[in-house]
């Protein structure tokens, strides 16, 4: 597990951290079809459980930080 500087651990699942660049962005594609999804479900009144979008759009956020320093690690 990767950690900050002051020793705190990240919550970056060890997954993600191991995919491969076309892996992340399929995995991206897949957590934003499931958001969109879920926005439609919320707006229909059939979403039972309205945490599970702030989960998924956690998920985006984590998978494209791991795509980010990917990239600014094969540059440097």
């Amino acid at each position: 597990m990767k950690y900050y500087e002051d020793d705190r651990p990240r919550p970056i699942p060890e997954e993600y951290l191991k995919m491969t660049p076309e892996e992340l962005d399929s995995e991206l594609m897949k957590q934003k079809n499931e958001l969109f999804n879920l926005r439609f479900q919320h707006v229909t009144g059939q979403l039972e459980n309205p945490m599970q979008m702030r989960e998924v759009k956690k998920d985006i956020a984590r998978i494209k930080t791991v795509i980010r320093e990917k990239e600014l690690n094969s540059q440097a």
